[in-house]
């Protein structure tokens, strides 16, 4: 009996991760590669956020993390290995969250282990020594006590910055693009002293949101959406209007004193190896300005530019055409004929907008889409980590992201087929009237559903949050097929099928982020750099070989000092973090070796 006690009491969770974390930190300090590599098990999985290799990415099994470490080890010379919480275990496998720290700086991560070796390693790094955020403990004083009669308040001090930066002095960062994405860059830049201009054409931060159509709101929530630093308030709509959004934007701007420079448009762009800088020529507010910061970072959006097709006889056409991203919005379209070519996010919600105005809509459905009802998507997809029940359970927004991190994309979908399941099951009347309709409608090439259906292609579904029981009920048409050409009143389709018309919305999508780069630096830059988001997973339009990360996203790329930064409001947040050391890194002179630099698979 007392054998069999002193057996469980050495396995409990604490213990066993206790004891691996004792014996990878002891061969990692040896650096003997063979041991600790020999601690993961065949199938495993470590995802390294910058921490161990100045990059995002995933290495696979013992011979994976050997090829890492051999390379990466001496220079992370990490140490102090522990958890942060009680491990805990469930269907045979040990969870743990840890940190650490590396010779540059600390981080955070996550365990889980079968059988005593290690299934899947995440790490992660927070912060740079030396270099810390100012807050907390370390917040600035602000106000300055005493006498002194070259004084400078705030204000002069912002109007000083603002009218020498970009103009004496040069921005080390120069952010193309200020939707969230630039937004949530800047201002982690500017908490870490990192000299950065963000630059966009509209006329005030929000109006990338305000400029689309009125209908738009946030189909993510509200938990899912909160941007670095400020959180959205307690009574902060769950699916924020767009116009809610922009003005938070804009405000969330002026509060976190990013340097923002609206009306602004970058002309071109050019890299010298000899400086290793930038030259951007800029117009702002119609004068024209050059630019020279050390790192340019395009955020312009995940989904890239707009895809316009170029049928035969759109010229001819006399009513409105205009790609989604162009959508006025519904008020001019009542009474009229519109067909909208697409079945996706936009397509779904510009129809409903104009059924209830009160057009004659028809969907063109071209190829199949993958339908999740919002509420089950909430409830079932997001709710463990993302939801008042997970916020009351104690779950941070930080330690959420963290978690959804832990999980490696090659066995994702193992994750997220079961949560689909229960979808499909839950909401099997409203498919089933859907799909008597004749909607196209998948689950995924692996039936995994609406999230790595974005990861791989960033297409191909709809969070239903009304429009789609038009379809299903017939109140808005639906037809099926390209189309072959446009006549000066309809939309014909390939089969024959006439759809008479007085306006065509094309909501046909988005091309590769890499189409920025080619229309401001060059193709050939572009070409370097390869396609712009994806897995590799060799499903539908994500093309192999597999990846393990999002191509070029909020790494280095082949083109030196280029950078990629966007996605949804969660990625925005979370991963800006990442974008920021790696930048802050640099301009501080630290030595920022990369393991395992993206190959290039595929132009765009």
């Amino acid at each position: 009996m007392t054998q069999t006690l002193d057996s469980q009491a050495v396995t409990s969770p604490q213990q066993r991760v206790d004891a691996w974390l004792a014996d990878f930190e002891s061969a990692l300090k040896a650096r003997d590669v063979g041991k600790a590599a020999g601690m993961f098990a065949t199938a495993s999985f470590w995802r390294d956020l910058v921490s161990f290799t100045w990059n995002i990415k995933t290495v696979e099994g013992p011979e994976g993390v050997t090829d890492m470490l051999n390379a990466n080890l001496d220079q992370a010379d990490p140490s102090g290995f522990h958890t942060s919480e009680d491990p805990t275990e469930a269907d045979g496998v040990t969870e743990a969250w840890i940190e650490f720290e590396t010779a540059t700086g600390r981080a955070r991560g996550h365990l889980r282990l079968k059988d005593e070796k290690a299934w899947t390693l995440l790490t992660t790094l927070y912060e740079l020594k030396g270099f810390e955020e100012p807050r907390g403990t370390q917040r600035p004083r602000g106000a300055e006590h005493g006498a002194n009669r070259d004084r400078e308040n705030w204000t002069e001090k912002r109007e000083r910055e603002a009218a020498e930066l970009g103009y004496k002095t040069q921005p080390y960062s120069l952010i193309i693009g200020g939707g969230q994405g630039g937004i949530a860059l800047g201002a982690r830049l500017r908490q870490l002293g990192v000299p950065t201009i963000v630059i966009d054409k509209h006329a005030h931060p929000g109006d990338q949101w305000r400029s689309r159509y009125k209908s738009l709101c946030l189909h993510d929530p509200v938990w899912y959406d909160h941007l670095p630093y400020i959180k959205f308030p307690d009574n902060w709509p769950v699916f924020a209007p767009k116009d809610k959004v922009a003005d938070w934007l804009e405000s969330y701007t002026k509060i976190m004193e990013i340097n923002y420079w609206s009306n602004t448009e970058a002309k071109s762009a050019h890299y010298d190896e000899a400086t290793r800088e930038w030259t951007v020529e800029i117009e702002r507010d119609g004068q024209p300005v050059v630019l020279r910061p050390k790192q340019l970072i395009l955020a312009t959006g995940m989904s890239g530019k707009a895809n316009v097709p170029n049928f035969k006889g759109m010229d001819r056409f006399r009513g409105d055409q205009h790609h989604s991203s162009a959508h006025p919005g519904p008020d001019a379209y009542a009474g009229k004929k519109a067909v909208i070519i697409g079945s996706n996010n936009s397509a779904f919600d510009i129809c409903g907008a104009l059924w209830e105005k009160g057009a004659d809509v028809t969907m063109v459905q071209r190829s199949s889409t993958h339908i999740v009802k919002s509420d089950s998507l909430m409830d079932i997809g997001l709710g463990a980590l993302y939801s008042e029940q997970a916020v009351a359970g104690g779950m941070t927004t930080e330690k959420a992201d963290l978690a959804f991190a832990s999980l490696p994309y090659r066995i994702m979908h193992e994750f997220q087929i079961p949560l689909y399941d229960q979808m499909r099951e839950r909401d099997k009347e409203f498919y089933d009237r859907l799909e008597a309709s004749g909607f196209d409608h998948d689950w995924g090439d692996d039936g995994s559903g609406l999230f790595m259906k974005y990861l791989r292609r960033g297409s191909g579904y709809y969070i239903d949050v009304g429009s789609a029981d038009l379809v299903a009920n017939g109140d808005v048409k639906l037809a099926h097929g390209n189309v072959r050409e446009l006549t000066e009143d309809s939309v014909v389709l390939e089969d024959g099928t006439v759809l008479p018309a007085d306006l065509v919305v094309y909501a046909t999508g988005y091309g590769s982020m890499n189409g920025w780069a080619a229309d401001l630096i060059s193709q050939d830059v572009a070409d370097a750099v390869g396609k712009v988001w994806g897995l590799g997973s060799e499903t539908t339009k994500d093309p192999g070989p597999w990846e393990g990360e999002q191509r070029n996203m909020w790494k280095p790329t082949q083109q030196q000092n280029l950078w990629f930064h966007g996605g949804n409001l969660h990625q925005s947040r979370h991963y800006s973090l990442y974008l920021a050391l790696q930048l802050k890194a640099r301009h501080e002179g630290i030595e920022t070796p990369v393991y395992g630099l993206q190959e290039v698979h595929h132009l765009s």
